[in-house]
């Protein structure tokens, strides 16, 4: 099964000019977010990103950049956890 999260709310972002085609991402990826074709990584699946940090720390030339803990991904799952209401304090009120 495939983990799923909010559509369109990952703080993700990646630079296909920068990527150096290692596949370090997708290797530290658990949920397979990344792949690698012709020398370049990919975005297969963005809304599938749980926002660890895990490709964006292990990219040497950091084409990925992601905001750990933070965004309506993370509201939702804390509450989620705690039983609670999310709250991501989104400034339009639109990303939940």
């Amino acid at each position: 099964m495939k983990h799923r999260y909010l559509k369109n709310v990952t703080t993700l972002a990646y630079s296909e000019d920068k990527c150096a085609g290692c596949g370090k991402c997708a290797e530290v990826c658990p949920h397979g977010v990344f792949a690698v074709r012709k020398r370049k990584a990919y975005v297969v699946d963005r809304d599938a990103c749980m926002e660890c940090g895990a490709c964006a720390l292990n990219c040497p030339v950091d084409a990925i950049s992601v905001k750990s803990g933070v965004g309506c991904a993370v509201a939702y799952m804390n509450a989620w956890s705690m039983g609670d209401e999310p709250s991501c304090d989104c400034s339009d009120g639109d990303c939940c």
